[in-house]
């Protein structure tokens, strides 16, 4: 008898725990256009920067501000999110949850945009009334100085379109690829016969028409702007084999926004006491002679986004006059020709 009592009792218990699923399945079905908060549905997101050179994430490393817009299907804003504190953005196990019901979401992610020091804005604080596709982001005019530039704080873009499935009882897990869309550009000038080049020489500077951008990160053409070298001075290269003297050069650093292919940005190096040329060469032409072999399969656009960082060392004559047999960027002795000016 007590047996069959206790298989009775188990049956209830067994008949009950299933009618109890049931009731939290269809509550939570019902509950999602009332009170998201009952529910695990929405999305769950990573963000990650690979797209760089190294092919390696480093976003944690990278990124000290995040920026994220909520669009539906059709481009409508639904809203915004932010996150500054460090600690999060630098774990890589850390993700962004949000709360929403099944449907198609078109999302727009910035780095660098919600920081106390950000160079770059939002022409419009997004809002209901702003559509993605009137999104726009553009350097502040207050980062564009002379004589001395500044140090512009880098920006990253991604953007992804997803799905919450239908009836869904858990968030679902996406990605967010972002890009980097800052520049810095360091150049060197040195004399061929080791003697010492004076930085105060000369006037340095980078025009490029790349201040604006729209919702699909790509550059709204607006006006030329004349980038200033945030950093300039002088360094030792080395010692000479045959003086036995160091070889001090003349250095200037740039930080600029995005480099485009098939665009017209200028490096322009002209003499501090008369104005003269020294060089003025189409940049993005000579950047993309860095490219490898090994990385013949990238393309020109891809390649100028991976790579942020540039080097180039230019020589010079006791009069200070470019030798354009050859020049050195990232460390890759490039020989050129007048057909590449």
């Amino acid at each position: 008898m007590k047996l069959f009592g206790r298989n009775i009792i188990s049956s209830v218990i067994c008949k009950a725990l299933v009618a109890l699923q049931m009731i939290t399945l269809a509550a939570c079905d019902s509950f999602i256009y009332n009170d998201l908060a009952l529910c695990d549905e929405g999305l769950r997101l990573r963000f990650v920067y690979d797209y760089n050179m190294e092919f390696a994430n480093a976003f944690p490393s990278q990124v000290d501000c995040l920026t994220l817009l909520v669009y539906d299907k059709d481009g409508n804003y639904i809203e915004t999110r932010t996150e500054t504190a460090a600690e999060m953005l630098s774990d890589e196990n850390w993700r962004m949850t949000l709360d929403l019901p099944a449907g198609t979401y078109r999302l727009l992610a910035y780095g660098g945009m919600a920081c106390a020091d950000a160079s770059f804005a939002f022409d419009t604080a997004p809002n209901a009334s702003l559509p993605i596709d009137d999104v726009g982001v553009y350097l502040k005019p207050e980062c564009i100085t002379a004589p001395v530039g500044t140090k512009l704080h880098d920006l990253f873009y991604g953007c992804l379109e997803v799905t919450v499935p239908e009836e869904s009882t858990s968030y679902t897990e996406a990605t967010v690829k972002m890009m980097k869309d800052t520049n810095n550009v360091r150049i060197v000038l040195q004399h061929a016969d080791g003697s010492t080049v004076d930085n105060t020489d000369f006037t340095f500077a980078v025009t490029a028409d790349n201040t604006g951008f729209d919702w699909n990160n790509d550059v709204i053409p607006t006006a030329v702007t004349s980038y200033c070298p945030w950093t300039r001075g002088q360094a030792v290269a080395g010692i000479d084999v045959d003086s036995g003297k160091e070889v001090e050069v003349a250095f200037a650093e740039f930080s600029t926004s995005r480099f485009m292919a098939g665009t017209g940005p200028r490096l322009e190096i002209r003499r501090a006491a008369d104005g003269s040329e020294v060089l003025s060469i189409p940049l993005v032409n000579y950047l993309l002679l860095l490219k490898s072999q090994e990385f013949a399969w990238m393309g020109s656009q891809e390649f100028l986004d991976r790579e942020s960082r540039w080097n180039m060392i230019f020589f010079l004559d006791r009069g200070n006059n470019w030798l354009k047999t050859q020049i050195v960027i990232n460390g890759w002795v490039v020989r050129i020709n007048d057909t590449e000016l």
